[in-house]
């Protein structure tokens, strides 16, 4: 979006500057962040007690630089728990407030939406169902696609060069795991993933893995896949991720953003999430939607197999994968239900980020 907004942008009302909070990619494009992003990296009530009182220094200093800096508009993106408070200390201050990422609110607290249209000037979206429903809460709301869109075109991915590369025979089935991004929840998954492709190998002998990870975690699974017996090829460099994608035909992935990535990248997949047992309990109380991998969320029903809390077991799992391993006619179907929601986050048509910088500008103006 900051690439964006300086492409947007008229020279004639005079210099962009960005400040605020951000990681790597934010501050190649010129963020000076206040304090590393990884401070605010966690999610889940029993997570986020121990770490309770940096959240809540960071959250004073946040706000104390946005008063004194005083900009053009503060753009607070996803977030929602350091977000909306930051929001509600900062309002009323002179300048729009701005989130990029519309909560999930009509998946389990709907009521919230109220309380978000008096902190919130205006919200970007990622799903093209959600302007109408915060539309009935009288906020204004664009949607603006969602970013994973983006990352797919920018780099499609060359599978044969991935395999040729790796060692990988061009016939041998290749498995994805996506545990997660943060260390928490690559913990707690990573033990079922280790079974089910112990399973799947005992079955496939020349099956092979592929294990794209991210900094936070690099060192987390690094550590759990080194007593696997299985061929496991972990893909640290960013540069190297799509081409491990396209050199997979099938994916085990967290629930989360990356099952949108590998919607777009049409690569057959199941989901599987465990979360803290408290969070659980407290989430499923307020659930309100039957699914919640967001390509089942989008298409209304579940094209993608998900295994949650006590389902998320390697058995059913590897019994799931073994479907889409063996069956093409399968994997084919299952693509053909992934090109469709791939529609629908906007594929095609004007870029997210610039869609994105074009309404901070609007609300701007």
């Amino acid at each position: 979006m900051i690439a964006a907004l300086r492409q947007r942008h008229d020279p004639r009302n005079g210099d962009l500057e960005f400040s605020g909070v951000g990681g790597a990619l934010m501050a190649a494009q010129g963020l000076d962040s206040l304090f590393p992003i990884a401070d605010l990296s966690v999610m889940g009530l029993a997570e986020i007690l121990p770490r309770l009182p940096l959240l809540l220094r960071r959250l004073s200093e946040t706000a104390a630089h946005v008063s004194a800096v005083q900009p053009t508009a503060l753009i607070t993106i996803d977030a929602p728990g350091f977000s909306f408070r930051l929001a509600k200390r900062l309002k009323g201050q002179g300048f729009p407030l701005i989130h990029y990422v519309a909560p999930q609110v009509w998946a389990w607290r709907p009521g919230r939406a109220r309380h978000l249209a008096g902190r919130i000037d205006h919200l970007l979206a990622l799903l093209p169902f959600e302007p109408a429903f915060f539309s009935d809460y009288d906020l204004p709301c664009d949607f603006v696609g969602h970013p994973v869109i983006e990352g797919v075109a920018e780099a499609p991915g060359d599978g044969a060069a991935f395999r040729l590369a790796r060692g990988i025979a061009p016939d041998a089935p290749v498995l994805a795991l996506l545990p997660g991004s943060r260390v928490g929840e690559a913990s707690r998954l990573l033990p079922v993933f280790a079974e089910v492709a112990a399973r799947l190998h005992a079955q496939r002998p020349g099956l092979e893995i592929v294990l794209p990870t991210v900094e936070q975690v690099a060192a987390t699974v690094a550590e759990a896949v080194r007593p696997w017996s299985v061929p496991t090829h972990i893909v640290k460099d960013g540069g190297e991720r799509a081409d491990a994608f396209a050199a997979a035909d099938a994916a085990l992935a967290a629930s989360g953003t990356v099952s949108l990535e590998l919607a777009l990248r049409g690569i057959p997949t199941v989901v599987a999430y465990r979360t803290n047992p408290v969070t659980a309990a407290l989430v499923r109380r307020m659930l309100t939607i039957p699914h919640v991998a967001l390509p089942n969320i989008l298409a209304g029903s579940e094209v993608v197999p998900e295994f949650l809390q006590e389902n998320c077991r390697a058995e059913p799992i590897a019994a799931a994968l073994a479907k889409l391993l063996d069956d093409p006619a399968r994997r084919a179907a299952q693509k053909t239900e992934l090109a469709h929601i791939a529609e629908l986050l906007g594929r095609g048509g004007t870029a997210p980020s610039l869609r994105a910088a074009d309404a901070v500008l609007k609300v701007i103006a």
